[in-house]
């Protein structure tokens, strides 16, 4: 670890979500199993292995396994599925987790999540303590006696694909066609049963698992989706579905084949979330002020954190734990959280309640989408060599503004807002502008880079 300027330990290799490298180059085999090792040696218990479909998958999980193994835990293999899957199995039977994924990043990228064992991924301070032990090699190595055990559980899947089904009414979409395009990962497993158990009829692409990719990339861009988006439209379908490379999130095309925000359909499925269950909405400073619109309109609340699921997650169990009502969670990405099933972000789980949602009423997803107030959010990247300079300049330049410090700098018009943060994943300074009026939002953006 390193210190920051306030003397607060600050992570090195582990990002916001997880640690991530091009393999052989800064993610190897090597490093895999020292972060076992380490691993290992903090849980001392029972910790579940997964991984996506990529090329690297087998070598990186066979090094965690030998780490974790070398340093006491048992190793319950539960081979290929999404990072919800191993979170919700987790969460149910074992102290820890690991799951070998780069989500969304291309091809060549893999990484390391770490779960704990109620099923959330590993938090700042608990990161930090991980990297303590892979830094100094202060781990535990097993005699000859106390050497782990390795089991294979990978049928534990199907009580994955079982738990989300059990939250709709038996048949609630039955007749309705939806095309799914996991993206050749490992939702192929997952989200087609889901959705046919619920009712639905369901044309599959990319559904093969493959580690190269060869219909489209990990991250489900708008580009990405044009064989969705046609397939929708040639199978009359209701909407279509497609996750990134580890399943925790999930993009929608309508019915016309038109790529949805992902903000737009977060809206969506906060206001079904609302009516049925008021309460707080926990997101990320990220997120489009929609949410917010939205959520008040059902007479909800909306309380912002940190960029990253972890830090929404979190929040959400802390106010249930002192007595709040939480209705809703997530990020504008596509990764939304449903606290009634469990404090991830999962993919399957939101295709599912999309399904329900546009199933159960008598509109198509396109006019169910056309009652959310409309936003315009625009995006920069800026490359830096020093973030806190920027940062420093911005405070300054907008110092008579409402300034909220909760990740970067968020700054509050009357008509708009914007966001300048450090990626927590790539070297960038992201830059973030939002308002009602398209016009407003490029104007803010230009500005800032004005200052920057």
């Amino acid at each position: 670890m390193i210190m920051t300027n306030n003397s607060e330990p600050k992570k090195i290799l582990f990002g916001t979500n997880g640690v991530r490298g091009i393999i052989g180059e800064d993610m190897n085999p090597e490093l895999v199993m020292k972060i076992g090792l380490s691993l290992g040696t903090m849980i001392q218990g029972r910790v579940a292995l997964g991984r996506d479909t990529r090329t690297s998958g087998e070598a990186l999980a066979a090094a965690m396994r030998s780490g974790l193994l070398a340093s006491g835990c048992d190793v319950i293999d539960l081979g290929i599925l999404p990072t919800p899957a191993l979170q919700y199995l987790v969460r149910e039977h074992y102290d820890g987790g690991a799951m070998i994924t780069a989500s969304h990043n291309p091809p060549d990228y893999n990484g390391v999540k770490v779960i704990e064992g109620d099923g959330t991924e590993m938090d700042d301070p608990r990161t930090i303590a991980l990297e303590s032990l892979i830094f100094s090699e202060d781990v535990r190595i097993a005699d000859w006696k106390s050497v782990g055990k390795l089991t294979d559980e990978s049928h534990l899947i199907e009580e994955y694909i079982r738990a989300i089904v059990s939250h709709f009414p038996p048949d609630c979409c039955k007749g309705m066609v939806v095309v799914v395009d996991p993206g050749s990962g490992p939702a192929a497993a997952t989200t087609p049963e889901i959705l046919r158990r619920m009712g639905c009829t369901v044309h599959t692409i990319n559904g093969r698992f493959d580690g190269t990719f060869p219909g489209r990339l990990p991250e489900p861009s708008p580009e990405g989706l044009a064989l969705l988006s046609e397939t929708v439209v040639a199978t009359k379908a209701a909407f279509g579905v497609a996750h990134d490379g580890d399943a925790d999130r999930a993009v929608f095309v309508d019915e016309r084949g038109t790529f949805m925000n992902e903000n737009l359909t977060f809206a969506m499925l906060a206001r079904a979330a609302c009516r049925r269950n008021p309460g707080i909405v926990v997101t990320p400073v990220s997120t489009s002020d929609v949410i917010r619109e939205v959520a008040a309109d059902c007479g909800c609340t909306t309380t912002y954190t940190p960029v990253g699921s972890i830090h929404v997650a979190r929040t959400m169990l802390k106010l249930i734990a002192a007595g709040e009502r939480v209705a809703f969670g997530g990020e504008g990405n596509g990764g939304q959280i449903f606290p009634n099933h469990q404090f991830c972000r999962d993919g399957g789980m939101t295709a599912a309640a999309m399904a329900e949602l546009v199933a159960g009423s008598t509109r198509s997803i396109s006019t169910i989408a056309d009652e959310i107030p409309p936003y315009t959010m625009v995006k920069e990247k800026i490359h830096s060599d020093d973030p806190a300079a920027i940062l420093s300049k911005v405070r300054s330049a907008c110092a008579e503004l409402d300034l909220n410090e909760t990740d970067g700098i968020h700054i509050r018009w009357d008509d708009a807002w914007a966001l300048i943060r450090p990626s927590g994943t790539e070297p960038f300074i992201r830059l973030y502008a939002e308002s009602r009026d398209p016009v407003r939002a490029e104007e803010v953006k230009t500005y800032l880079l004005s200052l920057l």
